[in-house]
């Protein structure tokens, strides 16, 4: 076990494309023990793409870890489609794409819309899953939306200026609409800079402390384009979830569904300072579920990458391995 933070980088033993619904062909990979427990990473956005560092989350000796790019993120194909690109079209990805590799049940590893999505999956097909860690808890409410494109201003003024800025002042009425609009548009010279714009606001926000490099890995023109087209396409459709309310005055979306995983162990990291998804989030999931641990950490933003935040999420995997 590494002393506290990442495991050494390493390469995949096997990848992969998988052909799926709608013309999307989507990238995979395999890391690790080929005969070791195995553990599925899913990453956020949605549309973000997965990277080499996410692997290191993971003791290679014991896991086998499953790396995918969700529709038209990152190394899938094609980059930033929307057609046939929702939450259930998703669900029923990484249900095929268990089915391709042959597993019979995983532990299931998301941060922010890598939770939702983990939460998802877990809600739709409990029986094929061990366990859930997951990091900055994104439930896809219209209140987290919200947040997202408004409330973010009240701690950085500066970040939100430049996102609301970079439209038209007429069109800052309906930033994600307008948003939409420039991120669809055929031309490059049109959707790239508004992707930009909007990859660089959530960049900036994510960690407790200014990072720069985070900053210029989201201003890269793949990972832009998958992330903002995508999230906004999500956003504007209130994240293809169930609704958050019933008839009845239940509680509806993902809390809804929770009776359906209360006995699935769960590992939840949360950055106390989390400005893209704010702790009261994690602890309302936390409070919705009998099984979960929730973890606090003191010192950190949104980032996985954050010292404490690794940390946590390392040692919440290896609870796993162990025993809780």
């Amino acid at each position: 076990m590494p002393r506290g933070d990442l495991f050494p980088e390493i390469g995949p033993f096997e990848t992969g494309y998988l052909p799926v619904s709608g013309g999307h062909v989507l990238y995979w990979e395999q890391v690790g023990n080929p005969r070791g427990a195995a553990v599925l990473f899913l990453h956020g956005g949605p549309g973000a793409g997965a990277g080499a560092v996410h692997r290191r989350f993971f003791d290679p000796s014991h896991w086998r870890v499953i790396i995918f790019d969700q529709r038209g993120a990152g190394r899938s194909r094609p980059l930033g489609s929307l057609e046939a690109n929702t939450t259930p079209d998703l669900v029923a990805d990484v249900e095929t794409l268990r089915r391709h590799l042959g597993l019979e049940r995983m532990l299931l590893f998301g941060g922010s819309w890598g939770s939702t999505l983990a939460l998802a999956y877990a809600q739709a097909f409990p029986d094929r899953v061990d366990g859930c860690v997951l990091r900055g808890v994104f439930l896809g409410r219209r209140e987290e939306v919200e947040w997202f494109l408004h409330g973010i201003a009240t701690l950085f003024p500066d970040a939100h200026g430049a996102f609301a800025g970079f439209l038209p002042e007429a069109e800052r009425g309906d930033i994600l609409g307008n948003y939409l609009r420039r991120l669809t548009d055929p031309d490059p010279a049109v959707h790239m800079p508004a992707a930009r714009a909007w990859s660089v606001y959530e960049g900036s926000c994510s960690t407790l402390l200014p990072s720069p490099d985070t900053v210029t890995s989201f201003a890269q023109d793949r990972t832009a384009l998958g992330l903002a087209r995508i999230e906004a396409h999500y956003f504007a459709n209130d994240l293809f979830l169930p609704p958050e309310a019933t008839a009845g005055g239940l509680p509806g979306g993902l809390l809804g569904g929770m009776p359906r995983i209360a006995h699935i162990p769960a590992e939840i990291v949360q950055g106390r300072y989390d400005v893209i998804c704010p702790p009261h989030t994690a602890f309302a999931l936390a409070a919705a579920w009998p099984s979960a641990r929730l973890t606090v950490v003191p010192d950190a933003g949104h980032s996985a990458l954050e010292p404490g935040v690794r940390r946590a999420l390392v040692a919440a995997v290896e609870r796993f391995r162990y025993g809780r």
